[in-house]
């Protein structure tokens, strides 16, 4: 009899039976009439990196909710995928490519394409492998990534019809802007940082007075933007 480790490495047995259970198909779905569906779409992760603990917890009740279902009986589909990102990703190629002295201007839009897509299969071929680590029962037959030809083409359609119902617009909105990129970005890609200012207070002329207005602001430059704005519009009656 074989003696057992005192310690278990998870080497020795886990990707063997993962390897099974893929060349098994045991986590494919099809339409079934006979069973009742049951689908997990999983949030996808952004290609940026590597997978974190977030990820990790995440899918792991995702794959608890998809087996129970598998055993109850369910035709049971957890579909994977991956997400483009794509300010994100950017600023990650691009800081690559400076490491190595290379701006996106050096490449043109179509070579740094060709980058974007060797990123995406070598961080996205990673996130892959570390679900599989994790064990997760995905369907990786259907695994989609957001900027695939059927993907993309879909969030056209949709945005195409919502636009023509009235419900997409353009609107006077803040938004977070990086002077860098020469884009707006969300919310979640903004780090945020406090800071001690300053309060200016500019006087303005008011005109045929000889009285000051005085406006209090932490950001004059926005003030001194608007004078200069205010300045070349028309008056009324011209």
């Amino acid at each position: 009899m074989a003696e057992l480790n005192k310690s278990y490495d998870p080497k020795q047995v886990e990707d063997r039976i993962y390897q099974n259970w893929l060349e098994k198909n045991y986590f494919h779905a099809e339409v079934n009439p006979d069973k009742k569906p049951y689908c997990i779409v999983m949030p996808p992760p952004n290609i940026t990196g590597q997978l974190h603990i977030g990820h990790a917890l995440d899918n792991t009740l995702q794959d608890i909710l998809i087996r129970w279902r598998r055993m109850q009986g369910y035709e049971a589909l957890w579909l994977p995928g991956t997400d483009h990102a794509s300010i994100a990703t950017e600023a990650k190629i691009v800081e690559a490519m400076r490491q190595e002295g290379v701006t996106k201007e050096d490449l043109g839009r179509e070579k740094f394409l060709e980058r974007a897509w060797d990123w995406k299969r070598e961080y996205g071929g990673r996130i892959t492998k570390q679900f599989w680590k994790l064990g997760v029962s995905c369907d990786w037959q259907r695994e989609r990534f957001t900027m695939d030809e059927g993907c993309s083409d879909a969030v056209k359609e949709v945005f195409v019809n919502y636009y023509n119902k009235g419900l997409i617009y353009r609107g006077n909105r803040m938004v977070n802007w990086c002077p860098r990129c020469g884009t707006s970005i969300s919310d979640a890609e903004v780090e945020y940082e406090e800071k001690n200012g300053n309060f200016w207070h500019i006087l303005y002329p008011v005109k045929e007075t000889g009285e000051m207005l005085e406006i209090a602001t932490t950001r004059p430059e926005t003030m001194l933007g608007d004078t200069a704005r205010l300045s070349r519009d028309p008056a009324p009656d011209q």
